[in-house]
């Protein structure tokens, strides 16, 4: 089992970002690599909202919990 490190704010904007770029609202660019990205990001905010780990946080040591 994974041990969190990200406390319920964390968690609650990371589902925001990850609802709004996964959804109609998601920011559109003309290089489809760009739109790629976002839709990568949001789909990583979006699983790290559920875990409630980021493993940016495990590796420069800002563990919340």
């Amino acid at each position: 089992m994974i041990k969190r490190n990200l406390d319920a704010v964390d968690r609650v904007l990371r589902f925001a970002l990850a609802f709004w770029w996964l959804g109609p609202w998601a920011p559109t660019f003309a290089a489809d690599w760009a739109n790629l990205v976002v839709l990568v990001i949001g789909w990583i905010a979006l699983v790290e909202s559920f875990l409630g780990w980021c493993w940016i946080h495990r590796i420069l040591g800002l563990d919340k919990k």
